[in-house]
């Protein structure tokens, strides 16, 4: 219990401290997450939405195909991308091993499915008088599309929250393709598991502590924007 109180003591000091490698640690997963969600969410809403809408021979094929990779184990993630960039990969001349593009490259192979799921549910849960009215009104298919995704937009919000958060904490891929490097591929669920191994409890808890807080605030944004939705 001691040396809980004793880890708990030197977390706090080292964040109020401002210690350069634990927010170097911080910002680099904020930036590796926040990047990955941002290209998952450019390549996977537009087809998420585009698989809602329209209605085609395989499409139910194709959201089972989506549903099941929403589950990729993270690990399996990091050895495929690994063995794309990997000195004996196809994608070997680019030399992204071990750096922060390569961890983005696995939280983006991760976070596609994850929005593109969410999108496609969010989609197809608008109700089909809404689109009917549109039709009726003369809506082109850009409108409708526009139309479908501003109703869907808490569903869309719902498939970025989840992708950030399912990217912020993940480990496996990040530490196969990044390699966990001091002060260059650090991140923070790679820096617990690290310092916890090496018995550095407090900046493990401080860095623990982080992670925790990050989700809570991530949780709050996303229940009050679906609660003043509600209301």
């Amino acid at each position: 219990m001691s040396s809980i109180i004793e880890g708990l003591q030197k977390a706090f000091g080292l964040l109020i401290s401002l210690d350069p490698e634990a927010y170097g640690i911080i910002f680099l997963s904020l930036r590796v997450s926040g990047t990955a969600v941002f290209f998952s969410a450019l390549i996977a809403i537009p087809l998420g939405a585009l698989i809602g809408l329209k209605e085609f021979r395989g499409k139910h094929l194709i959201v089972n195909t989506v549903n099941t990779l929403m589950g990729l184990p993270p690990v399996v993630v990091g050895l495929f991308v690994y063995l794309l960039l990997s000195h004996s990969g196809p994608l070997a001349p680019l030399n992204l091993l071990y750096t922060p593009t390569a961890m983005i490259i696995a939280q983006v192979v991760m976070g596609v499915p994850i929005v593109m799921g969410i999108t496609i549910s969010a989609v197809r849960s608008v109700g089909a008088s809404v689109v009917d009215t549109m039709v009726s009104l003369g809506a082109t298919r850009w409108q409708l599309a526009w139309m479908v995704l501003s109703e869907a937009r808490i569903g869309l919000l719902t498939a970025i929250v989840t992708s950030f958060g399912a990217a912020i904490s993940e480990v496996g891929a990040i530490m196969l393709v990044g390699g966990n490097i001091r002060f260059y591929t650090r991140a923070l669920t790679g820096a617990v598991f690290l310092y916890t191994h090496m018995g550095e409890f407090g900046m493990a808890l401080a860095l623990g502590i982080v992670l925790l807080t990050l989700s809570f605030l991530i949780n709050s944004v996303l229940t009050h924007l679906q609660l003043r939705e509600m209301g």
